[in-house]
């Protein structure tokens, strides 16, 4: 574009209002005024958005900005518009709108005024949107958040995927421009291999932040103690505490109020207006702590947060890095405090368990690090920085000194002979293996993957028993930041020599380990996905991942687990396998309703442990009702509506009130809804009612014998039957 330097000067003041530019703003803007296909890599608060901001303005035509989250769009929309006089300078395009909106977005594009549009994925994909930009002049596609088209970032989100195809369609050679705030080297390869830009110019900032120290400590049981203590010392600065957990969060909270902290709860289940008064009141300063779940600082940018405490070990480095990141923004001190015990990892496995096993790959793949991160002795920073594929000299690079670690140096040993040892067992399975096997291997201990391979028939096999498997984690995790070994990104975990790797096992040298923090006596090896077991158990497997998904689900809902889908649905399930909801449709207990209220997530789970398991699904999978049960159906449908005694319509059909119960079972447990209100009040009086109400609501079970054990007899078969009829109508369906 032949622009000066004081062009892109003047332009920034004349915008933005400020005198410079940021790290590598200037040579990003420059890159897309170029029109070239741009990767930004910078972490938050580096000023990722004025990247596309100031050019978008800059050049001719509208740039379109694909964004995740509607609040974040309507928060740069706004102050976009108050740089400018014209309203319509930037939009913003979803499903918010109305027609008379989306008419007013048009016009403006139309007619030049609209500089930057925001959409998010799912409104780019609609075929009206795409007839409509293809006849526009766009300058280019910014793709916000661009982790998300990774399944290894921490949002992944799967209609970020197809982002190519539809920018492919818009017109031809559009530049794209890609930024994300946290990307390992996996997920920024993803991203370019998707978005089609491998020839894109690549600017990475750097991740270190040396105004902040980290700090791991173990959680004890009085861990809240440890929390009040540390926030007293630091009265009258602001803090955020994380918690895993809503309930977690408003326990914490109270009980630092009790103790004379003021401090305020902050999680999603709040209603907007107590969210919004509860951010203010600490970006106020008239709270100094808000305990919060990571729903908190999506949109925060308070510069002087002293703290980070996390309560509880969060999913991932990704995501450690980033609630971290909220503190110090202004560059004065920043404490970042964990606490951690290997209890939270075990919750944290067991919540993953519900998903489809991909997923759990994946999860337990990034939970790893985090665990390697909270147990090493190294330099922490050092560790987060290798995570995300920075170097960092630890003598001299910038908060060298500022973690637990490098402060209270751990004793270090030589462990010469045993960085080759692992070396050549790395070599000599032919880089097959992730470290828990590598491990295995060296210890002399034999699992499945291990003896499938015949490595335990090998000469090396048990040639490091004398240390034990944390050690070897230990050391592993050592080499690897070292660069002597490395992990295959696309079989994630597979550790594979590098260069370095291959020349220390020509000529050995001096390596100098520091030993791990013992924080548990649990083996180290639980942490890592158990392997697949195979063979006729995989139905156990499904059903306990079916139960645990159930669990999730009921919970998300507030309704005991068998309203969801009773045992027998699961069972059946998990005989044969349903992948769509045609198929789920025809398993025992499940209606149209019932499936498409509770089924999606069920199907989908299914469908990945069929592949993820190369599951042969049985052939008569697909039994299609008959009809001939649904006219009596309809009539038990119809007639109950009418408010008719149940003796009647029974004798109507010939049928004795046991026989019609089970008929009304199948309705009901098949996700109709039957109002039979009116008939439980004629067999039982408010106080019976909510007595077996509360039970059904806390019961694990809805079996009918365990509720007549729990009331004593109390009531008879049919009137529990019957109420635990109106009991899954009125939850459930």
């Amino acid at each position: 574009m032949g622009l000066t330097n004081t062009d892109l000067q003047s332009s920034l003041k004349k915008y933005f209002g400020f005198s410079q530019f940021k790290g590598l703003q200037e040579k990003v803007i420059e890159n897309i005024l170029d029109n070239q296909d741009t990767f930004v890599i910078m972490p938050t608060g580096g000023g990722k958005s004025l990247c596309y901001q100031l050019p978008a303005i800059m050049k001719e035509g509208t740039s379109i900005v694909v964004s995740p989250l509607i609040a974040l769009m309507k928060n740069q929309v706004d102050a976009i518009r108050g740089v400018s006089e014209q309203r319509g300078i930037a939009h913003v395009l979803n499903s918010s709108l109305t027609k008379t909106e989306v008419k007013q977005v048009k016009e403006d594009i139309g007619s030049g005024i609209t500089k930057l549009l925001y959409v998010a994925p799912e409104s780019l994909t609609k075929e009206e949107n795409v007839e409509f930009l293809k006849g526009v002049p766009l300058s280019f596609v910014a793709v916000d958040e661009a982790h998300c088209i990774s399944e290894w970032g921490h949002d992944f989100r799967p209609e970020y995927r197809n982002l190519k195809s539809i920018i492919n369609r818009l017109g031809d050679n559009i530049p794209i421009i890609g930024l994300t705030a946290t990307a390992t080297p996996k997920v920024q390869e993803d991203i370019i291999k998707n978005l089609g830009m491998t020839d894109a110019k690549v600017f990475k900032a750097s991740f270190n932040r040396p105004n902040l120290f980290y700090e791991v400590r173990p959680k004890t049981q009085n861990v809240d103690a440890d929390i009040i203590r540390y926030v007293k010392q630091n009265q009258g600065k602001s803090g955020i505490v994380y918690c895993l957990s809503r309930k977690r969060v408003e326990e914490l909270a109270q009980v630092l109020q009790v103790n004379g902290v003021s401090a305020v709860p902050y999680h999603a289940g709040f209603d907007a207006k107590t969210r919004s008064k509860y951010q203010d009141m600490f970006l106020m300063e008239e709270v100094d702590v808000v305990v919060a779940t990571i729903a908190f600082g999506m949109g925060i940018d308070k510069p002087d947060v002293r703290f980070v405490i996390h309560h509880d070990i969060p999913k991932s480095i990704e995501s450690y890095y980033q609630e971290t990141g909220r503190a110090g923004r202004d560059g004065g001190e920043g404490h970042c405090l964990a606490f951690y015990s290997y209890k939270d990892v075990e919750k944290l496995e067991k919540f993953m368990s519900g998903k489809p096993v991909a997923e759990q790959e994946i999860g337990n793949a990034l939970l790893q690090e985090i665990v390697a991160y909270a147990e090493t002795s190294m330099s922490r920073r050092k560790f987060i920085l290798h995570y995300f594929g920075e170097e960092f000299d630890e003598a001299n690079g910038d908060g060298a000194d500022m973690d637990d670690n490098t402060r209270n140096p751990k004793q270090k040993e030589e462990a010469k002979d045993e960085v080759a040892k692992l070396l050549r067992v790395v070599k000599e399975t032919k880089e097959k293996f992730k470290t828990k096997e590598i491990v295995k291997v060296l210890v002399g201990q034999v699992n499945a993957m291990i003896s499938s391979h015949k490595t335990n028939e090998k000469e090396f096999f048990g040639i490091g028993s004398e240390k034990d498997e944390a050690y070897w984690m230990a050391l592993t995790r050592q080499v690897l930041v070292a660069g002597l070994l490395k992990k295959e990104i696309e079989q994630y975990g597979i550790l594979r020599l590098t260069k370095a790797g291959e020349s220390f096992l020509d000529s050995p040298r001096s390596f100098m380990m520091t030993k791990d923090h013992v924080y548990s006596k649990e083996n180290d090896d639980a942490i890592v996905t158990a392997s697949k077991s195979a063979g006729g158990a995989a139905d156990n497997n499904l059903l306990k991942l079916l139960k645990d998904l159930r669990k999730k689900e009921a919970q998300k809902l507030g309704v005991p687990p068998f309203v969801v889908f009773q045992d027998p649905s699961l069972d059946d399930m998990a005989l044969k396998y349903p992948i769509n909801m045609e198929e789920l449709i025809n398993i025992h207990g499940v209606g149209e309703g019932k499936a498409k209220k509770y089924g999606k997530p069920f199907v989908n789970l299914i469908a990945s442990y069929v592949e993820e398991n190369d599951v042969i699904r049985p052939d008569d999978l697909v039994v299609k009702s008959t009809g001939a049960n649904s006219a009596l159906k309809l009539y038990i449908i119809q007639n109950v509506d009418r408010k008719l005694s149940l003796d009647d319509i029974a004798s109507a059909k010939g049928l004795e009130l046991p026989s019609l119960i089970k008929e009304m079972e199948q309705i009901v447990f098949s996700g109709t809804k039957l109002n039979i209100g009116y008939w439980i009040d004629e067999i039982l009086d408010e106080d019976q009612q909510e007595e077996i109400h509360d039970y059904f609501l806390e019961a694990d079970t809805d079996s009918i014998s365990e509720a007549i054990d729990e009331f004593d007899g109390d009531y008879e078969d049919e009137e529990l039957r019957l109420y635990r009829l109106k009991f899954i109508s009125e939850v459930a369906n």
